[in-house]
Formats: C-alpha cells, sequence, structure tokens
C-alpha cells in the first residue's frame, strides 16, 4: 500500500543537505566487518568530561518519538548522565528496514539532539549490544561508563540465546562493560522486568539492570503508532518531538496531502 504521507516526508528528507552524505555513511558500515560506531554529531566540547558516564540510547527511530525522547531525557537526570549518545544501528538483530530510510531517520535525530547540552549522535555497523560495546571502546576514554537506555522488549532479546555464540561467555563480558536502564512499555510495568529478570538462567545478571517507569501516556506510545497514523492520513503533533514538526513542516503537511491526494 502506497502512503501519500510518509513519501511527502521522505521526499523532504531527501531534500536536505546532508541526505546524500549519510546514505553513504550507512553503505560503507559492513555489519560483516569488525563492529563500527561513527560519530555525525558531537556533545559541545565544553560539557564533556573525561572520566565520565555516558548514556546510549540505541534504537530504530523509526521515526523518534516523544516517548524516545522522555526515556532519554529522564535517564539524564535521575543517572546524572554526562553526555547522551543516540545512536541508530544499519543493522538491527531482528529489524529489517521499512518506513523511513536510515539517512532520513538520522536526519530527524540529529535534528532532536542539535542545541541539547550534552547530546551527540552516531551510526552503528552492528546491531548487538557486545558488539556496540567493543565498538565504543575505540572512541571513548578507557574510564567511560557505559549505560544503556533500553525498553522492555528490547531487554528481552538481550537474554535471548539465539544472538549469541557462548551465551554466559558474552554476556558477563558485556555486564563488565555496561550498565542497562530499562524502562516500562504498555505490555511490561516495573513488576514484569523484576519478573523476568528473576528467572533462574539470568538472576545473576539483575545487578546490573536498573528501571526506568514512564508515565502510561509515554509508556503506550510508539513509532508503529505513528507509523499507521501517518498511512492514515492523521496529525501525529501529539506522538513526536517539536523538532520533527518543525523539520517537516508538519503543521501544514495535512494540506500538502490533499493536493497530493
Amino acid at each position: 500500500m502506497t502512503n501519500p504521507l510518509l513519501n511527502l516526508l521522505i521526499q523532504k528528507c531527501e531534500n536536505h543537505p546532508d541526505y546524500e552524505g549519510y546514505t553513504e555513511l550507512f553503505n560503507q558500515l559492513d555489519p560483516a566487518a569488525p563492529p563500527r560506531i561513527e560519530l555525525v554529531y558531537r556533545a559541545a566540547p565544553q560539557t564533556l568530561k573525561r572520566s565520565k558516564k555516558l548514556g546510549i540510547f540505541s534504537g530504530s527511530f523509526n521515526p523518534l518519538t516523544l516517548a524516545h525522547t522522555r526515556m532519554i531525557e529522564d535517564t539524564v537526570v535521575k543517572y546524572e548522565l554526562d553526555e547522551l549518545l543516540l545512536l541508530l544501528a544499519k543493522a538491527n538483530v531482528d529489524k529489517s528496514v521499512f518506513g523511513l530510510p536510515l539517512a532520513a531517520r538520522l536526519l530527524t535525530v540529529k535534528k532532536y539532539a542539535e542545541n541539547r547540552q550534552g547530546f551527540s549522535v552516531g551510526v552503528s555497523s552492528h546491531g548487538r549490544y557486545i558488539d556496540k560495546v567493543t565498538a565504543l571502546k575505540t572512541i571513548f576514554p578507557l574510564e567511560t561508563e557505559f549505560y544503556f537506555i533500553v525498553g522492555y522488549d528490547t531487554l528481552v532479546r538481550i537474554f535471548d540465546a539465539k544472538y549469541y555464540r557462548d551465551f554466559h561467555a558474552e554476556l558477563r563480558e558485556l555486564f563488565i562493560a555496561a550498565r542497562f536502564i530499562v524502562a516500562n512499555r504498555a505490555e511490561a510495568d516495573i513488576k514484569t522486568i523484576e519478573t523476568f529478570m528473576a528467572q533462574p538462567e539470568i538472576c545473576q545478571y539483575a545487578s546490573y539492570i536498573s528501571n526506568l517507569l514512564l508515565p502510561d501516556v509515554y509508556a503506550y506510545m510508539s513509532s508503529t503508532e505513528v507509523r499507521e497514523m501517518l498511512a492514515r492520513g492523521e496529525a501525529i503533533e501529539h506522538l513526536v518531538p517539536p523538532s520533527i514538526l518543525a523539520m517537516f513542516d508538519l503543521c501544514h503537511v495535512h494540506t500538502e496531502k490533499a493536493d497530493i491526494g
């Protein structure tokens, strides 16, 4: 099924001066090569410290929603993070590329991060968190503490043995380097997260998992909902950050849709 409104947003991205360069950057990332992360936007130097807590929010951002930004902003405050890295992976462990092209998603994420103190943006060749840690260690100082911000669905995938060659060896390596901050979602409250981590096979890693409680309005919000509303030509102003509205001129985009329909 064609989606005129989504196609219009993609066209707007394609006209951006950075779109072609970002497309080429993703083409250069090789999931079959050693893990690689490239920073495309870095927090202002005066906000950075040599020894710091780095938050990493790695997602598909298809598109970035207010649930994403609430998770990010609440975590930065609650856990006193010094820098926040928004990371878009070329290869996700269980998601194909559909909806917004990767270069378009990167543009929206960078637009959100600009002018926010301590925010950076990067792209990753790999989807697994153990591979992201490997790549992050080549960029950030040795003493950097890594804090990944994830939703419950991602937490479940992290403990799925099918993504590992040696399940416990790789998990131990991952948790030596990083902690995880897990937000509740519509299908899983904080109790659900705690029950999941209490399973005998993985309870040894529970001390590396912290919780973030989102209000229900954000816990039930999703990128899928935004894409479905776009397909129906409905307003999404209550679901995406103002930076995306401004970037795509969404205050007027429904009028434009009527013109092309």
